[in-house]
């Protein structure tokens, strides 16, 4: 038994890491895989250089996004994106919940 216990510490050991490490990760990168996926022109970004702008063309096959910042037109890779801020379907939502509510 003493032979294995070291064996037997080392496997343990890759469990807990596998668990609190890997797989969080690679359930996160999954995630923006699927919300760059989903991302539309209009979309309010945030670049990983923390640059704020629209998105206003998306080309899939050179794999780039060209944002819009305040009138400046600047393209980025695609993996540049951290993350939407606003989707453009979630802004015209809102605006539609306003107008009804005025409506009333």
């Amino acid at each position: 038994m003493g032979n294995y216990s070291g064996f037997i510490i080392l496997i343990v050991l890759f469990a807990i890491m596998y668990f609190l490490v890997i797989r969080p990760q690679k359930k996160q990168q999954q995630k923006h895989a699927e919300t760059l996926k989903q991302l539309q022109k209009g979309d309010h970004v945030t670049t990983i250089g923390r640059l704020h702008g629209i998105v206003d063309d998306i080309n899939e096959e050179e794999k780039t996004v060209t944002l819009d910042c305040d009138g400046i037109y600047l393209v980025f890779d695609l993996n540049a994106i951290a993350k939407v801020t606003a989707r453009v379907a979630d802004a015209k939502s809102d605006d539609s919940d306003k107008e009804a509510k005025e409506e009333k």
